[in-house]
This record gives C-alpha cells, structure tokens and sequence, in this order.
C-alpha cells in the first residue's frame, strides 16, 4: 500500500481519537492544545528536524524552533497575565522546583558554554509556564488527564506508520556500531521506549478506572481502540529484535510500575492503608542506588543487567561511568554548567551520546548541589503524591507510579537531569498542578476537578 495512504488513514484514525478525547472532556478550552502542542514537540523532535529546513544539532536550536519557541512562550505569558494567575502562590508551593530553575540559571557564571547554558535555561523556563498554564485551567487534572490521552492517541500511531513507511524518519542507525533501531516520532530507541511506557500505563491506567465505572468511554468501542494502541505500544516497545528487553532500562521501568500499581490496588481492595512516607522513602532509596551504581562502576546493578540478557558493562555503560567520575571530581559541588557537557566532541571522545545515568548527567552539569535540588523535589513531590492517594486515589496513585518510573529510569538512561524530557515533564506539571489544588484544600472528593 503506497506510504502517502497509510499516513492519510493514520491521520485520520488520529483525528477520530482526538474526537473521542473532546467528547470525554467538552468543557476544556482550546488553551488546552498550548501545552499539548509543547509536549508532543519537546518529546519527539525539534521542528527543524522534523521539516527538514536545516541541520539540527543537538547544541544548537534551528530558526525554525526559535520562532516557535517564542512564539509558545510569549503566548503562555499573554494567557497567564490575563488570567491573573497568581505567581507568587505557584512559586511557594513549588520551592524545590524553583530553587532548582534558579540554580541552573545562576550556572550560567560558571558554565563552559554561558551561551548554551542561558539558551538551554529557557527552555526550561518554558516548561515551568506551560505547567503553570495548565495549573491556571479550570480543571488542571482533567486537562492534564487530556494532554496524555491526546499525545498518546498522536504518539502510538503516527510511530508504527513512521517505522514501517517512512524508514527515513521512523529508524536510525546507530553513529558506532550501526544496528538498526526504531525510533518512531523520537529520535532514540531509548525515547520511543520512554514514550511507550507513559502512554502504555496511562492507557492501563484509563482502562481501570472505566471498569471502576470511574471513566466511561465516549464511544462504545474506545476501549477496544485503547487495548489495540495498548498491544502497538507493547509492538514498538519490542523493537526490530522483538524483545521485551529491547530498553532493558525502560523495561524495569515498567515493571517497577506495575509492581507498586498492583500494590495500590492490592491494599486499596482490602482497605489498608499504608504510610505515606513508605512509597518516598522507595523513592529516595532507589534514587541513592542510582548514584552508588556509577560509582561503583554497575558493580550494584550486575544481577537486572543478566536478567536482561545484558554483559557485565551494561553494554558499555560501566566503562563510560569510570572515565566520567574524573569530570565529576573537576567540579564536584557545581557542575560544569546546565546542560553543556555533552558537546559534539564529547560524545565523539567518549563514542557515546550520553552518561545514561540521569543522575550523573545531573552531577556534571550542576554537580552535588544540583543533584541535592532534584532528589528533594523529587521526595517532596512522591511525598506529596502518597498522601494524596488517600484524598484521590486514581490521581495519586498515576503521580506516584509515574515517579516511580522515572527514578528507575534515570539508574540507566537519562531523563532526569531535564524538565523538557517526556517523563520528567509529565511528573512536573503533575506536581505544580497537585501542589495548588492541595495548598487550597481540594482534592478530598473523587475528582477535585469535578
């Protein structure tokens, strides 16, 4: 079947999907498809890339996207101005957030690329506006609830046509040892897996609430659409080599969540009701197990890596580790500068695009200090999301897993040290949004957006 088909039948299951969405939340504004939009672009690729209007690279920020991105912010700013939104109160309740936004702006005086450093801090500026502008919302988790159906229903679809017609944009080869990979509307194999599990929980997720009768479907056969882009997402997890370890990273990922999901749901049925403090003090230990493991060269994380099917090296992963703990030693308080280590020149040095630990990507852009900002935004925003299990369960328990997915995803890729990365994107404006209906005493109801 010709390729330009496909896309246009694509296009237009897509356009359905998105109808269904609208019939599932019809009082949401088109302020709405603000964040959308910047989360289905800052997930996937840079609109330069994607037209093909001039080389990307990844230091650098095409025209193309420069106008987009102010042309997004200046938006965001108009909305919010007009709305009144009240900053100073969204400002206190995310301190953690915001000290974290302030200090990688202030490594701008010490960074080895101030330029890049300033450039990069924007971007993540933009990201705290557009949780902002979702917090302004009416209905802030209904709307978020809407972004992650929607750029699930874009995301699942348009990735299996790309891979399977449009090889051009859909694979990659790998710059080193040339495997094939799929990478769909990402741009890795790593962010495509990324992307399949946040849109396949969310859909798990959505599924069990409408057996709850908590999520009726709009039209009588969404689910079985939802169950198909369920058992697509588990498609493309899979990969070329059709293995559930294709990302072994994301994998335990995934299955961290589901784990503790089945204990909410296990506890929740035989009404006990555990700790809040118990699910954080996880969380800080898997983060703390997350830095021990590159200093100790992966010697922590040999038994996940046989299970996957992987060598000692975590498939490189442990000799990179060791050359990088000198950079760490350099400047191990601040960092090199938000953002800047990974030059073109470092990734040819080191033959690999990354640390693949979110953790140590943090240390040697904002160094220990950085990294203590991110774990007590993280602990502060899980400890948040555990007690509001016991106010909205649903809610609190899809914030808590989606943390717990990205702490466990940050011990062998790297997501974290960024708020514009897909998962910790998500986790973000699932904070700033919880943090306000929490501040203001909502949220002991079913649905605080109700």
């Amino acid at each position: 079947m010709p390729p330009q088909i496909v896309l246009a039948a694509c296009t237009a299951f897509v356009f359905f999907l998105l109808k269904l969405d609208h019939k599932q939340a019809p009082d949401l504004g088109w302020t709405t498809w603000i964040p959308t939009v910047w989360l289905l672009v800052t997930s996937t690729r840079p609109l330069g890339a994607w037209f093909q209007v001039e080389w990307t690279d990844p230091t650098r920020t095409s025209n193309l996207d420069l106008i987009y991105l102010i042309v997004l912010f200046i938006t965001a700013l108009i909305i919010l101005v007009g709305r009144r939104f009240h900053w100073g109160g969204a400002v206190r309740e995310n301190e953690w957030l915001i000290l974290l936004l302030f200090f990688m702006l202030l490594s701008v005086f010490w960074s080895d690329l101030p330029g890049s450093t300033f450039n990069r801090w924007l971007k993540e500026l933009l990201a705290i506006l557009m949780a902002f502008l979702v917090l302004s919302e009416p209905f802030p988790r209904r709307t978020m609830e809407s972004i992650l159906r929607r750029t699930t229903y874009i995301f699942i679809p348009y990735s299996l046509v790309l891979i399977k017609y449009f090889p051009e944009y859909g694979r990659f080869y790998t710059r080193w040892a040339g495997a094939e990979m799929w990478t769909g509307v990402a741009t890795h194999k790593n962010s495509l897996t990324r992307i399949c599990i946040i849109s396949g929980f969310f859909l798990i997720w959505s599924l069990v609430k409408r057996k709850q009768g908590k999520n009726p479907a709009a039209w009588k056969y969404q689910t079985h659409a939802e169950v198909v882009l369920i058992l697509l997402s588990l498609y493309l997890f899979m990969g070329p080599n059709r293995s559930l370890f294709h990302s072994a990273t994301s994998f335990y990922a995934l299955a961290a969540g589901l784990l503790v999901y089945s204990g909410f749901l296990f506890t929740k049925k035989r009404n006990i009701r555990l700790p809040a403090g118990l699910v954080t003090a996880m969380v800080g230990f898997i983060m703390v197990y997350g830095v021990i493991a590159f200093f100790t060269a992966g010697s922590k994380l040999g038994s996940f890596a046989s299970t996957a099917g992987r060598d000692a090296s975590l498939t490189g992963r442990t000799g990179v580790w060791s050359a990088l703990v000198p950079q760490v030693n350099r400047r191990p308080l601040t960092g090199g500068g938000f953002g800047v280590f990974w030059t073109p020149e470092r990734r040819d040095f080191y033959l690999i695009s990354g640390a693949h630990n979110g953790y140590l990507d943090v240390i040697l852009g904002l160094g220990f200090i950085g990294l203590g900002l991110v774990f007590a935004f993280i602990l502060a925003s899980s400890l948040k999301a555990s007690k509001e299990v016991a106010r909205d369960f649903d809610w609190g328990v899809l914030w808590t897993i989606y943390i717990i997915m990205l702490v466990v995803y940050n011990m062998g890729e790297t997501s974290i040290d960024s708020f514009t990365t897909h998962l910790t994107a998500v986790v973000v404006i699932m904070t700033v949004i919880s943090a306000d209906i929490l501040r203001h005493g909502k949220g002991t109801g079913a649905n605080p957006d109700a």
